[in-house]
């Protein structure tokens, strides 16, 4: 017995897809080839570049042009220009006339030194001086009565000359008219070579103890100008007992106790001249070369600006620092204090037209020798020559042009790589 099947029966059914699935699915397939075209060349930039760092831990800065300011921010602490410490001039006790922190006026007599030694010693040469003047005196007394003396005597010879002149010569006409005898003659005129001998020593005599005379005063004139000399030096140093102010100020410390008896060259006070105050500043070593005297500065401080300028330079380093002074321009701000901190900023240089990009820590890390400029968020290792540094910014000399951009800070994740991918 056959058994008929069902073949007949079957027929083939068509599916049909709708126009609407249609169009989703080539919607997708297109978005599909738009996100791959636009993120291969990404995943290229990305596989070719050695490393990748997230943005978030780099900064980035636009290469510009324009002005350049080279200069130097430091905190610094109000000084005295002129602050002079007072010493002891003598040993002795000494009385203070005034307290720390009073105003004194210039030449004010500020401590007194007693010092029995140094007054009894001006009181002894004093009297060594007037015992020398007196000697002066007696000796230019002394001197005019023997030069009176010598000049009588020369006088007397002269007188005793003539007489015996005349006596030689009226016996001469005596014995020529045979008055007198031969022998008369002779004995007048022995007579006379013996008073023309002892006129002739009262002169010598005269001019020899006048220059011996004149040398005898001047030796005791010299002496008492010296001991007039020693006596002033000794003045002068018990004048200094009394120490004064060298300025108009106020005093500032005070290195001993009232009374207290101290040795010569010993540190009493010091006295602070708060008419001319300057600002002192500890700049790093790297700017110190660049520093000289006269630079133009800006003070800041409670609130307010004042014009300054580097007045001086220390020639030492310490602790990598080096220790500046800058004065105020015009004039004396108020209300300033010793050591009254304030801010302080020095131009050293000042340019136009120069390029420049904001100051990171790329300068120290690359050395200065390149620079990542970011394209196309791919940052690029670039070869640059640097040039002086500022603040805030620093100058490009070489390797960049105006509107690159530059990672300056966060280069150290770059490892020193010649392409890195920067992720948002």
């Amino acid at each position: 017995m056959n058994i008929r099947d069902t073949s007949a029966q079957d027929r083939i059914i068509e599916k049909r897809v709708s126009k609407k699935k249609l169009a989703i699915f080539a919607g997708i397939g297109l978005a599909v080839l738009i996100l791959l075209v636009w993120l291969v060349p990404g995943a290229v930039r990305l596989f070719s570049a050695g490393s990748s760092v997230s943005a978030s831990r780099l900064q980035i800065a636009t290469v510009e042009r324009g002005a350049f300011v080279r200069d130097i921010a430091a905190d610094g602490r109000v000084v005295a220009a002129v602050s002079p410490t007072l010493y002891a001039r003598a040993n002795g006790a000494v009385v203070l006339q005034v307290h720390a922190g009073d105003k004194v006026k210039k030449n004010q007599v500020l401590a007194v030194i007693a010092s029995p030694e140094l007054t009894n010693k001006l009181a002894q040469e004093e009297s060594n001086a007037d015992a020398m003047q007196v000697a002066y005196q007696q000796a230019k007394i002394d001197a005019n009565q023997q030069r009176a003396k010598l000049q009588e005597a020369f006088e007397n010879a002269k007188i005793d000359e003539q007489s015996a002149k005349r006596d030689l010569a009226r016996y001469q006409k005596a014995f020529d008219k045979g008055a007198v005898s031969k022998l008369e003659v002779d004995r007048h005129n022995d007579a006379l070579e013996k008073a023309q001998i002892q006129l002739k020593h009262a002169q010598d005599n005269l001019g020899m103890d006048d220059s011996s005379l004149a040398l005898e005063i001047q030796a005791k004139k010299l002496a008492y100008e010296r001991q007039k000399l020693m006596v002033a030096d000794l003045k002068r140093q018990v004048e200094e007992l009394n120490v004064r102010s060298p300025v108009d100020g106020q005093v500032g410390q005070l290195f001993i106790a009232q009374t207290a008896t101290v040795p010569k060259d010993s540190k009493l006070l010091t006295v602070v001249d708060l008419s001319a105050l300057e600002v002192q500043v500890n700049v790093p070593e790297s700017f110190a070369r660049d520093l000289a005297a006269g630079m133009p500065a800006v003070i800041s401080g409670n609130g307010k600006d004042w014009k300054g300028a580097v007045s001086a330079i220390s020639p030492e380093v310490v602790n990598g620092e080096v220790v500046a002074r800058v004065r105020f321009e015009g004039k004396k701000p108020e209300q300033l204090r010793q050591n009254q901190r304030l801010s302080v900023r020095i131009v050293l240089d000042k340019r136009e037209n120069v390029l420049t990009v904001a100051r990171g820590s790329f300068v120290d890390e690359s050395g200065g020798r390149y620079a990542y400029v970011v394209r196309d968020g791919i940052a690029y290792k670039t070869p640059v020559t640097l040039g002086p540094s500022s603040i805030d910014k620093v100058e490009i000399l070489q390797g960049l042009k105006e509107g690159d951009r530059i990672v300056i800070s966060g280069t150290s994740n770059f490892n020193g790589a010649a392409k890195v991918a920067i992720s948002d």
